[in-house]
């Protein structure tokens, strides 16, 4: 595949690094990123994958744009209002990069369609909000051996880590299973500042690009925590025994997808 002048000058900041180079941003080129969840965390991760020049993105959620997205979905804009979030999503990619071919899923994610809307892609971004989609991500990317990038935000406070199979715990290795309806408030019920997806959204792109360029340190077998208020970034070590998981260890005892309720591919 030869570049064209465009393309040369497009991709020139990447090209002439000695990681990237032209060979690793044709390695971007033809890969395939699907993002669940166009909101808080999606839009700006969606938005760096394809100014890289990912070559196709897929992007899932089944909701619309509305005026309390805006403070912090910054894909959407107002003259998007009432337009579905996948359509406003896809139209902004384009306008920054046509070279990106964005693949639209304006559905809920379910154990139904899941393995159906991972099957294609070579990582996975987990923007959703609330924890049924969470923990049916996990258990589909761990059965279909397909890496992905969790993140959260909430007020001040995000978190993130990367499960790529064989090399690190899975997102239950961590958190078992979903906390009881309600007993954790929502981005809705709590409140989240705006650059907290900036911020969050932007390290699960980077994490994407990393491992289709094969360069670097994943967030595999850690989970970097950041608190906006006091300015502090952490990195905490995930436990490296992973045989007693229930999803990803040696006897697993989760062999189907759980629909815990209607998991929302809704973005944060």
């Amino acid at each position: 595949m030869a570049f064209s002048n465009e393309q040369l000058e497009r991709y020139s900041r990447h090209i002439i690094l000695k990681e990237v180079g032209a060979k690793g941003q044709k390695k971007l080129l033809n890969a395939k990123v699907l993002i669940i969840g166009a909101g808080g965390l999606g839009a700006p991760c969606a938005m760096y994958l394809a100014a890289a020049g990912v070559g196709t993105i897929g992007i899932a959620d089944a909701d619309e744009v509305d005026l309390s997205n805006l403070q912090r979905q910054i894909i959407h804009s107002t003259d998007d209002l009432g337009k579905a979030k996948v359509q406003s999503a896809k139209e902004t990619m384009n306008h920054l990069n046509p070279d990106v071919n964005v693949i639209t899923y304006r559905t809920f994610v379910t154990s139904e369609n899941i393995m159906d809307l991972i099957k294609d892609y070579d990582f996975i971004i987990d923007g959703t909000d609330n924890f049924p989609a969470k923990f049916l991500i996990n258990d589909a990317c761990v059965m279909a051996k397909k890496p992905f990038c969790h993140a959260g935000i909430i007020r001040f406070k995000g978190q993130l880590m990367t499960y790529v199979p064989g090399e690190g715990p899975c997102y239950r290795c961590v958190f078992k299973n979903p906390p009881p309806k309600d007993a954790v408030p929502t981005c809705k019920q709590a409140g989240v500042i705006g650059a907290m997806g900036g911020v969050i959204g932007s390290l699960q792109a980077m994490e994407a690009i990393k491992y289709i360029l094969g360069q670097g340190k994943l967030l595999t077998g850690s989970l970097l925590t950041y608190d906006a208020l006091d300015m502090e970034f952490r990195k905490i070590k995930l436990p490296k025994n992973t045989c007693n998981c229930p999803v990803c260890g040696d006897h697993p005892t989760i062999t189907k997808l759980i629909d815990y309720e209607q998991a929302e591919c809704e973005g944060i």
